[in-house]
């Protein structure tokens, strides 16, 4: 698949998922995808099992907003930020695609926090 219908797919896929299309959201995954969560140590299995857990969450996103794709080959990186009950995280999704369609994702997810007063002099702020 070339560069540039992946990035489609990528963009048809974070679409969904700000929009809570289930369906059209979990359309990018192999059936026997994996999805990694290394900060919990929890593997999903499989993407009927993915979609179930997603569609589940007591939470469900109040905010969305992709922040940066990447990639190249099968191999692509999505920052983005997404509100849960009010409080914003960082993501950074990993995917390894196969034949058209996500085959591993990982998932990595990071509270906000404040610089600290120290290292003001050194640095300067990111907007958005």
């Amino acid at each position: 698949m070339q560069e540039q219908a992946i990035l489609e797919v990528l963009k048809t896929h974070w679409r969904a998922s700000a929009d809570g299309d289930l369906d059209l959201e979990h359309a990018i995954y192999h059936e026997d995808a994996i999805c990694d969560y290394p900060q919990s140590g929890e593997r999903i299995v499989g993407r009927n099992n993915l979609q179930a857990l997603r569609g589940h969450h007591p939470g469900h996103p109040s905010g969305f907003a992709v922040r940066r794709m990447q990639g190249s080959d099968n191999l692509w990186i999505t920052e983005y930020t997404i509100d849960y009950e009010g409080r914003a995280m960082f993501v950074v999704s990993i995917m390894e695609f196969r034949d058209g369609k996500v085959a591993h994702e990982t998932q990595y997810f990071a509270d906000p926090f404040e610089a600290p007063e120290w290292r003001r002099q050194w640095v300067g702020r990111i907007d958005g």
